[in-house]
């Protein structure tokens, strides 16, 4: 078996570095930890002064950055939040908000109506989901979980604000008192 098709696991001797293991194996290098000094070094997989001490040969098949890359991008899809569409109130639609500096100046910004929407409601669904990662969060007691609620629920009412731009009344904002 050739140095360059070895497994995590496997036992070699470096010229230099002595007795190590490969504890990682990408496409191009190793990272293999040598006994003497008590360090993990990165070194070529084609690197021909390796002697083999114990080889382990690959039981799947070695994975390239692409492959990565392509399963990371299919998990988060299956796993990435599905906001749920919310209705921009009908007045609002084709609108925009205009931000005037107070140094006249400055150039005014003005942003589409639907894109502002968005972001607010993107902003709630964060909200729900930290919400439910604290509530189910191993590590935090219950006093705890009732302090970062209450956070939550003040950024709650402070965005009720924004109430007047939902379609629907239940898609609303709601504060610590479930008023506006």
């Amino acid at each position: 078996m050739s140095a360059s098709e070895l497994a995590p696991g496997s036992r070699l001797r470096h010229p230099k570095f002595g007795s190590g293991m490969i504890v990682s194996a990408d496409a191009t290098y190793y990272k293999i930890y040598f006994y003497d000094t008590e360090e993990v070094k990165t070194l070529a997989r084609d690197y021909e002064g390796f002697e083999i001490e114990e080889a382990k040969k690959p039981d799947f098949p070695m994975l390239t950055q692409k492959d990565v890359e392509k399963a990371i991008r299919e998990a988060l899809i299956q796993t990435s939040e599905r906001a749920p569409i919310v209705p921009l109130g009908g007045k609002w639609i084709g609108g925009s908000i205009t931000l005037n500096p107070g140094d006249a100046s400055l150039q005014e910004k003005d942003i589409p109506m639907d894109t502002f929407f968005h972001k607010i409601v993107m902003v709630r669904e964060k909200l729900r989901v930290l919400e439910q990662n604290i509530n189910n969060h191993p590590k935090l007691d219950d006093e705890d979980r009732v302090h970062l609620q209450q956070y939550i629920t003040r950024c709650y009412g402070s965005l009720t604000t924004f109430n007047v731009l939902f379609a629907y009344k239940e898609d609303q904002f709601k504060g610590s008192g479930g008023k506006d």
